[in-house]
């Protein structure tokens, strides 16, 4: 039986190339198709920021007042109608 003076396990391998993978990816990011967009990205002002919360709110809003509705209608009004249907 011999034993490998291997200073790294396969484990640590595996995850040194997945490391070596990641930032490759993230250096192409600075040379590739969106280099120029996040070269002209920039901090947005304090009306914008406002804007796009009140944007999203009341877009949350209208979400959950959709999902309530269905909610309500799931639980009181199709019971109901399906037994209505069915005859029961």
């Amino acid at each position: 039986m011999s034993i490998e003076n291997s200073n790294t396990s396969p484990v640590e391998d595996k995850v040194q190339g997945w490391q070596d993978n990641i930032e490759a990816r993230v250096r192409g990011i600075q040379t590739g198709p969106y280099a120029r967009i996040l070269k002209m990205a920039r901090k947005p002002s304090k009306e914008e920021f406002r804007q796009t919360v009140i944007v999203c709110g009341i877009g949350m809003f209208i979400l959950g007042g959709i999902g309530f509705g269905m909610l309500y209608l799931m639980d009181n009004l199709l019971p109901s109608f399906f037994a209505w249907l069915i005859g029961a």
